[in-house]
């Protein structure tokens, strides 16, 4: 696809709002965007706002437990039940307001929400139906903005995230186990991996990506000269094989780093069984953020916060 297309029309007969969005990515990375919660905290809340999920549980009948936070750190909590799952193809459920503890508000409207994921030769098409229960309700969201935030975010996905996860495929190119630090930075991601390289004295596996390196794409804007020269990605060795893997996520692409956000540990075992039993028992009395399921880049995956609040990703790619 040459030039994204991004079509929107509000449907006050049925109450319905319907977006068709391209993508030039495939399928399978457009989908994940909607369905990992590590992306979607990333884009789903329109700037200055940011999204904050609970949990996850993407299977029929389970649930997306999240909430909006404002800058003054507000908490607007939502649930989205799925109620209709194909993969890679189709996904429908409801989203309600709630409660920290997902208790669904009974007197706020519900909205439902059907997507449809159609893969062509060059890309992915994604329509979107979105029907409220009240008229009053759509006409008050298309005014604050609607249109306006879906085609931002859309835009920051094409331009970041799938950059991201092509690169974790391209990286690692074999079966060995591993153990890797994942490492989120607000902008200084370079000068913090120098100064690891100093004192470990090795060097950086394939040298940085930077957001610079992306191809231009005619259809999105530039990115801006001061994003140009941060990191995408970058690889060290430390000591015994253990790998530090780290990126840029700057505020002007709309992303929020805490304490709490900043670092995984992510484990690569060599056996989808030694995946399975890791994930397993670390996750015990922790929060699973997404279940262990194959992934588009290839891989075996699932995150969670452990009961002790550490963030884990477990990551099996069969490079046989």
């Amino acid at each position: 696809m040459n030039q994204a297309v991004f079509n929107f029309l509000v449907d006050k007969s049925t109450r319905t709002v319907r977006v068709e969005r391209s993508f030039d990515a495939p399928v399978e990375l457009v989908w994940a965007a909607w369905t990992d919660p590590g992306i979607l905290d990333q884009w789903w809340a329109a700037a200055p706002d940011r999204a904050m999920t609970a949990t996850m549980n993407f299977t029929e009948g389970g649930r997306w437990h999240y909430c909006i936070v404002n800058p003054q750190g507000h908490k607007r909590w939502r649930l989205f039940n799925f109620e209709l799952i194909r993969p890679l193809e189709r996904f429908a459920g409801t989203d309600t307001f709630c409660d920290e503890h997902a208790v669904s508000d009974p007197s706020k409207p519900r909205v439902r929400w059907d997507y449809v994921f159609t893969s062509r030769a060059q890309g992915t098409i994604v329509n979107i139906a979105v029907r409220f229960e009240r008229l009053e309700d759509l006409e008050l969201i298309v005014r604050n903005g609607f249109t306006e935030q879906l085609e931002a975010g859309f835009n920051y996905l094409e331009q970041y995230i799938a950059a991201q996860f092509l690169l974790r495929k391209q990286y690692k190119n074999n079966n060995m186990a591993r153990v890797a630090t994942y490492l989120n930075f607000p902008g200084n991601t370079e000068e913090a991996f120098n100064f690891y390289k100093s004192v470990f004295r090795t060097d950086f596996t394939n040298g940085i990506k930077r957001f610079g390196d992306l191809p231009a794409d005619p259809a999105h804007p530039p990115v801006g000269e001061a994003l140009k020269k941060m990191v995408l990605h970058v690889e060290l060795s430390i000591l015994g094989g253990h790998v530090l893997m780290g990126t840029d996520a700057p505020k002007e692409m709309g992303f929020t780093l805490t304490q709490g956000n900043n670092m995984h540990i992510s484990l690569e075992p060599d056996s989808r069984e030694e995946a399975e039993r890791l994930f397993k028992e670390l996750s015990a009395g922790g929060k699973i953020q997404m279940p262990l399921q194959d992934m588009f880049w290839g891989a075996y995956y699932g995150d969670f916060t452990d009961k002790f609040g550490i963030n884990w990703m477990v990551n099996y790619q069969n490079k046989a």
